[in-house]
């Protein structure tokens, strides 16, 4: 048992090259994997930013994050026909200022979050003629003061607490805060006095499955992953080989100094899929400097069990943002923003 101990010792120090870790590790994944890309061809050329995806049934949602007129455009699904595009950009009381993500639950259920108005959105799409209608708009408790991400638990929202002092906030279907939860899991910056600057670096990712009450937090900066259960009130937190978030203060904001860390995050009814970079700041600025092109986004995706434990690393041909995951077909649809086709397909 003592020689058990030294060598978990010994490996928890290899990770972190630190003797201060508060939470678990991994270092590898158990199986690696290449994958290569199906390029699905669209009819239509209205991209600027593909930068989110979810397919529902024979149809495909896709989110522009740079689009001049629509955030968002609906395609039959697999033959990427375009069918209608809404979420128009503009400073009108109907438009969107910004879009951050979006669940697609159905066609008469599509919620989008506009974080510079602070307010999550309903549309509707009539599946005859495909006619869009705004069924209801949310404005959210400013004292969250900005929403950057959101899912639904039931009727509440939850959303990643923007300021610093919590994890997350709940909010009731009206956007009343109803409280707030958890702690960032910061090791080195527990003490640290910004907590805005703390809550800047630590900007993550999330999604829920209502099936298994998983929910799954993943860092944009670092390489930090939270499993909460909402049903037996679990939480785990893990940390990989990059650790947590790297940041400067500089005027009360995070200035990032470390890697980019995950894109997006997907639970499953069996895994937990997440989209990663794993590149510094000064290699991103290296390549820009020389006019790199096609390498915005991550190619790896992470598989974890929904307990975080390290499943599978899948090292992409390209680069991608946002993943759709289909466990039962072994397919990721993804969208990669580098491509003239960018919706791409990988078997797994």
């Amino acid at each position: 048992m003592k020689l058990l101990s030294f060598i978990l010792f010994i490996l928890m120090m290899s990770c972190t090259g630190k003797f201060s870790a508060v939470f678990p590790r991994y270092c590898e994944f158990p199986a690696n994997k290449n994958l290569s890309a199906k390029e699905l061809s669209l009819d239509t050329a209205l991209f600027r930013y593909p930068f989110r995806i979810t397919i529902k049934d024979s149809f495909a949602l896709i989110m522009d994050l740079h689009n001049a007129n629509n955030y968002f455009h609906l395609f039959h699904y697999p033959k990427m026909n375009h069918i209608v595009s809404f979420g128009h950009r503009g400073d009108s009381p109907e438009d969107m200022l910004s879009a951050e993500t979006f669940e697609f639950q159905s066609l008469d259920s599509i919620w989008a979050l506009d974080a510079n108005k602070m307010q999550i959105t309903r549309w509707k799409i009539t599946n005859q003629n495909y006619l869009v209608s705004k069924e209801e708009s949310i404005n959210l408790d400013m004292r969250m003061i900005r929403a950057l991400d959101f899912d639904r638990i039931n009727s509440d929202f939850i959303i990643p607490d923007y300021l610093g002092e919590n994890r997350f906030n709940r909010t009731d279907c009206t956007g009343n805060l109803l409280r707030s939860e958890g702690k960032i899991p910061s090791e080195q910056f527990i003490a640290l006095n910004s907590s805005s600057a703390l809550a800047q670096a630590w900007r993550s990712f999330i999604d829920y499955n209502p099936d298994n009450g998983v929910l799954a937090i993943v860092t944009q900066l670092g390489e930090v992953l939270e499993v909460y259960n909402m049903i037996d009130m679990t939480h785990k937190v893990i940390y990989g080989p990059n650790g947590e978030p790297d940041f400067e203060i500089s005027d009360g904001n995070g200035i990032p100094t470390g890697i980019m860390g995950f894109s997006d995050v997907e639970v499953t009814d069996r895994y937990i899929y997440a989209v990663f970079n794993g590149r510094s700041f000064l290699e991103i600025a290296k390549q820009v400097r020389k006019g790199a092109q096609g390498q915005d986004g991550g190619k790896y995706i992470y598989v974890f069990s929904l307990m975080g434990e390290p499943v599978c690393c899948y090292t992409l041909d390209r680069f991608v943002h946002g993943i759709d995951v289909n466990e039962e077909k072994g397919i990721i649809t993804a969208v990669d923003v580098n491509s003239d086709e960018p919706i791409v397909q990988f078997k797994i």
